[in-house]
């Protein structure tokens, strides 16, 4: 009974060894161009253009820690988008963010490099958005424009 199985398995062992070299063929969906397109012209467009500040072209964005405002989470996206764009009316400038975790969403706004600077804008949202908390985590880094520094 001890050889049949080992003649079974060495059988088995050399058709698994036995195998041919083919070729692949990769099908590409054409819409995955484009998205990769899409997302290039997003991260290479500069940052300064939403926070107004000059950039020089192709200057990178630089990513450090820092603080953003939570404005809303809940788990119906339509409210989510529609809180996205009534805080977009009123702080055009102001970069926001929506992250998904299951089950809800979050919309958190900014880039602030100190507390304090997001606890000035919660202070001034609090009439707008009942619920605000602000969280440290990896923010896009404004850039600091030293031109108009005056010399000593």
């Amino acid at each position: 009974m001890k050889r049949l199985f080992t003649l079974i398995f060495c059988c088995f062992s050399i058709a698994l060894f036995a195998q041919q070299k083919g070729t692949v063929v990769v099908i590409i969906d054409p819409m995955i161009d484009s998205l990769i397109a899409k997302r290039v012209a997003v991260y290479s467009k500069s940052p300064g253009a939403a926070t107004g500040t000059p950039v020089k072209p192709g200057a990178a964005i630089v990513s450090q820690m820092g603080y953003r405002v939570q404005i809303f989470y809940g788990s119906d996206r339509r409210q989510v988008f529609a809180e996205q764009a009534r805080f977009k009316s009123a702080y055009p400038n102001l970069n926001t963010y929506i992250t998904y975790k299951e089950p809800n969403y979050y919309l958190r706004v900014g880039d602030f490099r100190t507390r304090l600077e997001a606890q000035r804008l919660l202070n001034e949202l609090r009439p707008m958005f009942p619920t605000l908390f602000i969280f440290r985590e990896k923010i896009n880094a404004p850039n600091l424009d030293y031109s108009n520094d005056n010399e000593r």
